[in-house]
């Protein structure tokens, strides 16, 4: 059942990508491209997911245990250090430049979409490589 679950929570997050166009990276250089062509529907598209989520995220905390695990995985960590601070700015320019961020990138690719059997391969490496030089 918990397979089951996880597919189709991924095929709901992959649908919702492709739906609101964040599969594009046009879509999302153009709502960085302040004066230029700017796009502001990615701003709408994350109104929307912050508020389905805050709401879901404090009913599902009043429950005792997750439906499927033993426990709730919550960071922990409140600090803001050099390799947060070092991380996100990676993070922002990787998807500024390359208009991908982790989710769609991978959902692109089951729509054999442009740039990403280049992108996709490199951002796991990128990963890679940040996890073994951050532990």
């Amino acid at each position: 059942m918990r397979t089951i679950i996880t597919l189709i929570a991924g095929l709901l997050f992959g649908s919702g990508l492709k739906l609101s166009g964040m599969v594009n990276p046009l879509k999302v250089q153009n709502f960085l491209d302040l004066f230029g062509d700017w796009d502001p529907s990615l701003a709408f598209v994350m109104g929307g997911a912050i508020a389905v989520t805050m709401p879901s995220f404090w009913l599902i905390k009043k429950r005792g245990s997750p439906m499927y695990n033993d426990k709730f995985h919550l960071p922990k960590n409140t600090d803001f250090d050099m390799k947060l601070i070092l991380g996100a700015a990676i993070f922002g320019m990787g998807w500024g430049l390359g208009g991908f961020c982790p989710g769609p990138a991978i959902t692109s690719l089951s729509l054999a979409a442009s740039g990403t059997f280049i992108f996709v391969p490199t951002m796991l490496i990128g990963m890679i490589a940040a996890k073994s030089i951050f532990k």
